[in-house]
């Protein structure tokens, strides 16, 4: 039985028919195929992924992969499980069939069409923002029509309404950009600019999808030239930052602007301009919103920014720096262990007011418990490091000997 429904009394007996004959589960989106037979359509679409060609039942060739909704078997197989509620039989929701080829490329080309009426374009567009949403199927469906050329032209087209500029933008961050898009973008300052303006839009969706392009683009963009160019731009990382400081964000909003943050933060030359638009108070003081893949991408911001001086001194003034980056040790995940020790490395490295607030916070015991775990090699090795670093700032009885702990070969931070 499918995961998401409820264990089936031992009574109840599942009719052969309503089963997938290759997954042998109960099937949710009954389709035919050309020889007739019918399987659960996410079932007969990974067989075909893998480069099966014929019927998985009789084996004849599949002389063509049309997948038919056998609409009448689904309605049984509703009726089946209304009867049996009782035993914890589920109810299989109707699905939502893809979207047709002939149908995305007439609203792609009602979209594109300058001669068209912006509201019959704008109508395109959400129409195929709402089937782009639906389902993965859909998107790949969409992403076969050369989607993202027409979607970049009509969101930095000067000579159109704004609402289509952004309906468009809102489509593309739904697919992911090949190098080619992303250096068309990059390599034009004034879509830069245009994005970095986005940021301060009175629509928070606006401002999130500009963030997420941003990001994609930065994150498609080999050259290392057309990455400081971007970071370069006017009011790009105050943009970004807002986004995170912005108390009403939601969960994509947080973590959108955390990506957007970081990628930008890669680029070593232009990292003072997220500490002077106020990166470190705002990763500190939003550091609990995150979930566990955020707050790994926000402490290694944290940690980037720490290995510039103006970062440094940015960290250490706020009060719960130190401590909340002690209490994330061994807490949220490895590689969150392996940035914090990092950024507390390159803390108490600069500061000895940081190592006093470490030791106050308790980074000892955390220290010896991080060596002796089963955490990566980076992050034991900057435990080392602080371990070292930090004996001096250690009352005397807070610790026997704790050379055990050290290591004489210490790879530099």
């Amino acid at each position: 039985m499918p995961g998401s429904l409820e264990p089936l009394d031992l009574t109840v007996q599942i009719p052969y028919h309503f089963r997938c004959p290759i997954s042998l589960e109960l099937m949710c989106d009954p389709v035919t195929v050309s020889t007739g037979q019918t399987y659960d359509r996410s079932s007969i679409e990974s067989w075909v992924a893998t480069g099966n060609t014929t019927c998985p039942v009789t084996r004849a060739p599949l002389t063509d992969f049309t997948l038919i909704p056998n609409h009448t078997l689904r309605r049984l197989i509703q009726d089946w499980c209304v009867a049996n509620r009782a035993f914890g039989v589920e109810r299989i929701p109707t699905p939502k069939q893809p979207a047709e080829p002939s149908l995305v490329r007439s609203l792609l080309n009602q979209a594109a069409s300058a001669s068209n009426p912006s509201h019959s374009r704008l109508s395109a567009l959400r129409r195929l923002r709402g089937l782009a949403r639906d389902s993965d199927k859909n998107r790949s469906v969409i992403s076969s029509h050369n989607v993202r050329e027409v979607l970049v032209n009509l969101v930095f087209s000067s000579s159109q309404s704004s609402d289509l500029s952004h309906e468009s933008l809102a489509i593309l961050v739904m697919f992911p950009l090949t190098e080619f898009d992303c250096v068309g973008i990059s390599s034009e300052p004034e879509r830069i600019s245009y994005l970095a303006n986005l940021l301060f839009h009175s629509s928070i969706e606006v401002r999130v999808n500009s963030a997420a392009l941003i990001e994609n683009v930065i994150a498609g963009t080999r050259s290392s030239d057309l990455r400081l160019q971007i970071s370069n731009t006017e009011i790009i990382f105050e943009g970004v930052i807002e986004i995170l400081k912005n108390p009403l964000s939601s969960p994509r909003a947080l973590k959108i602007g955390i990506k957007a943050l970081f990628a930008l933060c890669l680029v070593k030359q232009t990292r003072h301009k997220a500490v002077t638009a106020g990166a470190a108070e705002t990763l500190i003081d939003r550091l609990a919103d995150f979930d566990k893949c955020d707050a790994e991408r926000a402490l290694a911001t944290i940690e980037l920014l720490c290995r510039i001086q103006v970062g440094c001194a940015a960290f250490a003034a706020h009060a719960l720096t130190v401590p909340l980056l002690v209490k994330t040790i061994l807490k949220i995940s490895d590689r969150a262990t392996e940035y914090a020790a990092g950024a507390l490395l390159a803390l108490c490295s600069a500061s000895e007011l940081s190592q006093k607030e470490a030791v106050c916070a308790g980074i000892l015991t955390q220290l010896l418990l991080l060596v002796q775990s089963d955490c990566t090699d980076r992050a034991k090795r900057k435990a080392q490091m602080l371990l070292k670093l930090l004996r001096d700032a250690w009352p005397e009885d807070s610790v026997g000997n704790s050379d055990d702990f050290l290591c004489s070969e210490v790879v530099p931070f």
